[in-house]
């Protein structure tokens, strides 16, 4: 099992958002995870990629206990296990797209050449190389997080609304492209979408409602 919740709870102050999520996910499956704005699907999310902690429950990833970790380890398992794309892109302004693809999986130590090269050909960057992020489309910017995303061939992809920044026609190709690679990584998938649509393309969907998966 890649993903394993049990009873995980998390409050901010006196406010509960998490209370009590059990969630199972298995390598090569794709899973989306929606609710209401509030419901606390973003933070689920940061719980499972190590960017919060879990005031109660067990978080595992990949046979590993997130609470048991101390900082460097949650950011190791982000560097070689876990990558995140984000609404918002997050690329990095003074890299080019080249840079941007290639930067975690040097970060990672599992730089691969042919490998990048591939995806910025299956992403269509190729030709935009040397670019950078202010020179590109919302399209293109997400291409580009998805493919810095896998270029360190991660073991788990978390999204959060990977679309939501973009129109519907471009939004679906993304999507595509997200569950192709995905597919032929063999990575799980964990995407939080407000969109009913885009979660059937899915293999389940569960939604979250007043802390708990409904």
């Amino acid at each position: 099992m890649l993903v394993d919740l049990k009873n995980v709870q998390k409050s901010y102050g006196d406010q509960p958002v998490l209370a009590g999520v059990d969630l199972q996910l298995d390598a090569a499956q794709s899973l989306a995870l929606t609710g209401e704005s509030g419901s606390g699907k973003s933070t689920l999310l940061h719980l499972i990629g190590g960017l919060d902690q879990a005031d109660a429950g067990e978080v595992a990833v990949a046979g590993e206990n997130l609470r048991q970790m101390d900082d460097a380890g949650r950011a190791a398992l982000r560097r070689t296990t876990v990558s995140v794309v984000f609404q918002q892109f997050n690329l990095i302004p003074s890299l080019n797209v080249a840079a941007n693809l290639s930067f975690q999986a040097r970060l990672a130590g599992r730089f691969d050449r042919a490998w990048t090269n591939a995806l910025t050909e299956r992403l269509g960057l190729s030709g935009l190389e040397q670019r950078y992020p202010e020179q590109l489309s919302g399209g293109q910017q997400q291409r580009v997080a998805i493919g810095r995303a896998l270029a360190v061939r991660p073991a788990l992809i978390l999204a959060d609304e990977p679309t939501g920044n973009l129109d519907e026609d471009s939004g679906d190709a993304v999507m595509s492209l997200l569950l192709d690679l995905v597919r032929d990584t063999g990575a799980g998938l964990l995407m939080v979408t407000h969109s009913q649509r885009l979660a059937a393309r899915l293999d389940r969907r569960l939604m979250l409602a007043h802390g708990r998966i409904a």
